[in-house]
């Protein structure tokens, strides 16, 4: 253990004097106050300040996700390229010793860096509504949907596998099936049409959604919602009465012991809305219902889309919710990090850097590479799904754990949600490729013995 530290310190002390990680701090240091200051975003201070967080959180990740593959990369092909190893591997330590120490130095220090910046980070945006000239309806709102962490309860996808496979049995009867169709997209289809419908709200007709285990911590909850319409109004906008409350008084009309939220509101087309409703009607065993009604006023189909309507309620703080941001962007310097050591172990600097890029692109937009696959033909699809396709999913989806999409919008990432993304980022895929990396730097001839 004690050369494994010797190796960290001395490798924390190599980063240092390397030009680039003075210019990539500096660059924070500077841009991080500066988009405090100057980040206005839609103009009011929840704007303002989801503006600062999304910009300053995306800043630091990638400069740091960057300085940790350049740093990781470097401290081990500089040691072997100037050949200054071999003072290392003839004193008593060990392959491996020497890839834990630079791992650990990197890690090290990118804890530190981390801490350093979100501290500055947490900081401006914690204290910028103090020297802003705000109104209190402005602050109630940041406060209700900005610094909070909000547990989100979707509405999961509907089952209408039975009415499908009827409704394509009976074009099968009338032969109605269009042609050169394949059986799944046919399926698609219909899938789409039936889930749409059951979204779907004709004048004065109601929607129903349940949502099980409410539990606000706060004395209000928010209901957020996107409309569509089939027929466009005039000035883009549409009623709708929503009542919110106890499942078996909206569903079947018995008498309810907490109180009911029923009101009409008026809202644009095609844009998220949020409604405050008191946390007070939700009834004692966490059964809640939201009934939507297409009010009469209008003239047009309203639905909703897959994402467009979801229960928001309090269920941590900013700061605990931001900590745990953190740490989400430290697993992912972990895994750059064991991934530049893995590259190094065999490749030069200039390839290894190169690879490494390439990967943490991919992860950046793995999301979207994976989804892509659909759209191509069917030939060439087949030939990506079996390859490159398994390819990418074993990277990891920085998309998906983006930290901004939980911290911009006070969206709850729990601690359990954190402890799947460590687990699988750190605890199988990291680990898997330090694995590959020791085993690799064992077998590596670092010098030719010439008589």
């Amino acid at each position: 253990m004690r050369s494994i530290w010797a190796v960290a310190t001395n490798t924390i002390k190599q980063a240092i004097r390397m030009k680039v990680a003075a210019v990539f701090l500096i660059l924070l240091l500077v841009l991080l106050p500066v988009m405090g200051f100057s980040a206005t975003g839609d103009g009011t201070l929840k704007g303002r300040l989801q503006t600062f967080v999304s910009y300053g959180l995306s800043l630091t990740g990638i400069l740091l996700s960057l300085l940790t593959i350049i740093i990781s990369i470097y401290t081990v092909a500089s040691d072997i390229e100037q050949r200054q190893i071999y003072t290392v591997i003839t004193k008593p330590i060990r392959r491996f010793e020497f890839l834990l120490g630079k791992l650990l130095g990197v890690i090290l220090l990118d804890m530190i860096l981390l801490s350093l910046f979100a501290a500055i980070i947490y900081t401006i945006t914690v204290y910028t509504p103090k020297f802003v000239n705000t109104t209190e309806i402005e602050r109630m709102q940041v406060n209700n949907e900005f610094f909070t962490a909000r547990a989100s309860l979707t509405v999961p996808p509907l089952d209408v596998s039975q009415e499908v496979e009827e409704t394509y049995k009976k074009l099968e009867r009338s032969n109605e099936l269009p042609e050169n169709v394949p059986y799944e997209e046919i399926i698609a289809r219909l899938t789409m049409q039936k889930q749409l419908a059951k979204r779907a709200a004709d004048v004065g007709q109601i929607l129903t959604w349940e949502f099980n285990n409410v539990e606000p911590l706060d004395e209000y909850m928010f209901i957020r919602f996107k409309y569509d319409v089939a027929v466009n109004p005039p000035d883009m906008q549409v009623y709708g009465r929503w009542i919110v409350g106890d499942y078996q008084y909206i569903k079947y009309g018995t008498e309810s012991k907490t109180r009911i939220h029923d009101d009409v509101y008026k809202n644009s087309v095609r844009d998220f809305h949020e409604i405050v409703v008191p946390a007070e009607v939700i009834p004692e065993h966490g059964r809640l219902a939201v009934a939507f009604q297409n009010y009469p006023l209008n003239s047009t189909v309203i639905f909703f889309p897959p994402d467009g309507i979801e229960v928001l309620y309090k269920a941590d703080t900013f700061t605990s919710n931001f900590i745990r941001v953190t740490f989400l962007i430290l697993c992912r310097l972990i895994f750059l990090a064991c991934l530049g050591i893995l590259a190094s172990s065999f490749l030069s600097f200039p390839v290894a850097i190169l690879l490494c890029l390439v990967l943490f692109s991919t992860s950046c937009f793995s999301g979207f590479v994976i989804d892509s696959f659909g759209f191509l033909g069917e030939n060439v699809g087949i030939i990506y799904n079996y390859t490159l396709k398994w390819m990418v999913r074993l990277l990891p989806q920085f998309d998906k754990y983006n930290p901004t999409k939980f911290i911009v919008p006070g969206l709850l990432l729990s601690w359990k949600a954190l402890a799947g993304c460590a687990a699988v980022m750190v605890g199988i895929k990291a680990f898997l490729l330090l694995v590959l990396a020791l085993i690799i730097f064992s077998f590596r001839e670092i010098a030719k013995i010439i008589v």
